[in-house]
């Protein structure tokens, strides 16, 4: 549905996106991740044609974007961090204006308008003006007017900012709504949020992506099999983690304190090559402190964002 190929674009001597590719195909939610000035919003402006690059060619649904890109932004709706708001106009106003833009025909804008409406809960408030409602709502209005045309390609440029936890929950189950129908791109700084909705993750960084896959996939490639967490039960925890800081390839051992009336739960950190889960089973059993749970941890999304992009700073 989409693919980027040396996707290059300069400021002078500065390049904001260096040379990246990537393909999307149809029906996957995927988070674009970076930090500030990393390169995620000049290329999602340069997907949805309001930018162009200096060079490398972005493709949606066979279209090249400089050569059909009339025909290409009719597959896109675009939700820029600022929604696009008219503030003296009513929700009803606005949202037939987009349409009228959009090249709706007239007699299909009235139905557009409702259904657009309908999906992002924002009908109640059809007839009072953009600027007397709520950040929640007027970032809903902003997803409407993304919404009107039935783009089957939606980008959302950090649709959650400056909203409460209510309303982020909101946005949320809502972009999960849209995403059974339609490609999304999606670009956050909350990253439980990306963890919570997108199939895919890429991360961004000095404009060059360093890693693109499921968010577990990535935290394993990282990371390795030297995580684990463990429950023991026991009458001392200090026991338990004596035992377990002596077995070899074990270089850490955290007591994580006690859930389970009776056990202690503790996150062992071994070396990146080492599986110690046989060695900890047997050297419980040998002691006669039953195991009660054992697991691989990953790391945590931010935790994958915040290694990569230091391991990036470093090196370059």
């Amino acid at each position: 549905m989409i693919t980027v190929e040396h996707l290059t674009k300069e400021y002078g001597k500065r390049k904001a996106v260096d040379d990246i590719g990537f393909t999307i195909p149809d029906g996957e939610i995927v988070g674009f991740l970076g930090p500030n000035g990393a390169g995620k919003t000049t290329t999602m402006n340069i997907i949805t044609g309001y930018i162009s690059a200096t060079s490398g060619s972005v493709v949606i649904d066979g279209l090249d974007i400089l050569e059909n890109p009339e025909e290409v932004k009719r597959k896109i709706g675009y939700l820029p961090e600022q929604p696009p708001l008219y503030g003296d106009m009513t929700v009803d106003e606005y949202l037939g204006f987009v349409a009228e833009l959009r090249g709706i025909p007239k007699k299909e804008r009235s139905g557009a308008r409702d259904e657009a409406m309908e999906l992002v809960a924002v009908a109640d408030v059809r007839t009072r003006l953009i600027k007397n409602l709520s950040k929640g709502y007027r970032q809903r209005i902003g997803l409407a007017q993304a919404l009107i045309a039935k783009p089957r390609i939606l980008i959302l440029d950090e649709p959650t900012v400056g909203l409460d936890p209510k309303q982020i929950a909101e946005i949320r189950d809502l972009i999960s709504k849209i995403g059974k129908e339609r490609t999304v791109i999606l670009s956050s700084h909350i990253l439980p949020e990306v963890s919570a909705v997108c199939h895919r993750v890429m991360i961004i960084d000095r404009g060059r992506i360093i890693a693109d896959g499921k968010p577990e996939m990535i935290s394993s490639g990282l990371e390795g099999r030297n995580r684990v967490s463990v429950r023991v039960a026991c009458a001392k925890s200090a026991e338990a983690k004596t035992l377990l800081e002596g077995i070899a390839g074990i270089e850490t051992v955290t007591d994580s304190g006690s859930i389970e009336d009776g056990s202690f739960d503790f996150v062992v950190e071994a070396k990146p090559e080492a599986d110690v889960r046989k060695d900890i089973f047997f050297a419980l059993s040998k002691a006669s402190l039953p195991l009660l749970g054992m697991r691989v941890v990953d790391l945590t999304l931010e935790e994958v964002f915040l290694r990569l992009t230091t391991r990036e700073g470093e090196e370059a």
